[in-house]
């Protein structure tokens, strides 16, 4: 298993400095035996990057994507908007070039399939294929229709219709339940296989398979890859001890991500951590970090190995070398929003940090610079 403790000392003066700090030999010593030079992405804040129609304006900004041709995807909730601002709110979808410039706008309700209420997860597949998820329960008290949001929806890059997988809830789904989701929190394609993952974590617990092209319900899991646990009702979550090592079962689902080599990622958020399963379920590892709310996004560095997974940590975000499956740095440059509701990146190793109520920010790879 790895921890967050490991390499604490080392890292938060490589990354928040931007190696131009370097940790005092004496401090890297007395924390850590072994310490392995080697290289970390680094970032600088792009300000002002998005520029919205003024027409328009922005809710809670809920999730990023990036498509195939470098374009950024924003899912955010234009019913967050205050009452005056209300008659200004932007379609939920807006989309966006490398540079902020924006290139248009879809989503919302519409004919044939039951449009989320609350704004959840988005996920840009290797197609440009749109994939939608919401969280919406009917005694969360929020001002939106008294259902559970228990689909996941596609759309075309033109924002057509293409495919609902499950429908409108009343809060009472199940782990068992093979048609449906129960308030899904994120979703990833994986290309080689055309096969749909789904953080299913608001009301479920289980990370569930459909097939990408068809809907087709394909396999499910729970926590180290075990059968799913009905242990919270919609609307509730279970919060695990922050010193511990979390539940036996899955607390709240909140990200999902197939690397290129298969590796699925869950981030497991109440119980602050990341497990690691290969396509069919099989546990693998878990990162842990227990100090700080933990694992709410996930996005990939660029490279064809895909070295680094970025993991959204509260303040900050979490470097972690896939090879070895140890956290090896902290982004936690000066002016970050945080480590966001969702992240996401690009083929430039950009990061895009979607921190709902907070805003938007995208991070600008600078390069890589040596740890000491």
């Amino acid at each position: 298993m790895s921890t967050w403790r490991m390499l604490v000392v080392v890292v938060g003066c490589v990354v928040t400095g931007m190696a131009a700090q370097a940790c005092a030999p004496q401090e890297a010593a007395s924390e850590v035996e072994e310490v392995v030079a080697r290289s970390l992405p680094t970032f600088e804040v792009d300000e002002g990057w998005m520029k919205v129609p003024e027409q328009w304006k922005l809710g809670d900004a809920s999730s990023f994507s990036s498509d195939s041709s470098g374009n950024i995807w924003l899912l955010h909730r234009p019913w967050t908007l205050p009452a005056e601002d209300a008659a200004m709110a932007a379609p939920p979808i807006m989309v966006f070039d490398s540079d902020g410039n924006f290139i248009k706008a879809l989503g919302g309700p519409g004919e044939g399939y039951d449009w989320v209420q609350r704004e959840h997860g988005l996920h840009i597949d290797s197609e440009d294929f749109v994939w939608v998820t919401g969280n919406n329960c009917p005694t969360n008290g929020l001002p939106r229709e008294p259902v559970a949001d228990d689909q996941v929806l596609k759309f075309a890059p033109d924002g057509s219709f293409v495919m609902q997988i499950g429908h409108v809830g009343d809060g009472t789904a199940s782990n068992a339940d093979t048609e449906n989701v129960h308030r899904a929190a994120d979703a990833w394609v994986h290309p080689a296989t055309r096969e749909l993952f789904v953080a299913d974590g608001y009301g479920n617990s289980r990370v569930v398979v459909f097939d990408a092209d068809t809907g087709a319900f394909k396999r499910m899991w729970g926590a180290f890859g075990e059968v799913p646990v009905d242990d919270a009702t919609c609307g509730v979550v279970n919060f695990g001890d922050p010193a511990g090592p979390g539940l036996s079962a899955f607390n709240l689902v909140h990200g999902v991500a197939v690397a290129n080599d298969g590796t699925v990622y869950v981030a497991d958020r109440e119980n602050r951590r990341v497990q690691v399963f290969s396509t069919d379920g099989t546990y693998i590892d878990e990162v842990i970090k227990t100090d700080t709310p933990f694992a709410r996004g996930l996005a990939f560095s660029p490279d064809a190995a895909q070295e680094f997974l970025y993991v959204g940590a509260g303040e900050n975000i979490v470097i972690i070398d896939r090879a070895t499956v140890e956290i090896v740095g902290v982004i936690d440059v000066p002016g970050i929003l945080g480590g966001g509701h969702q992240i996401a990146s690009d083929a430039e190793g950009n990061i895009y940090i979607a921190q709902t109520a907070a805003g938007v920010q995208k991070l600008s790879y600078t390069g890589l610079a040596p740890a000491p």
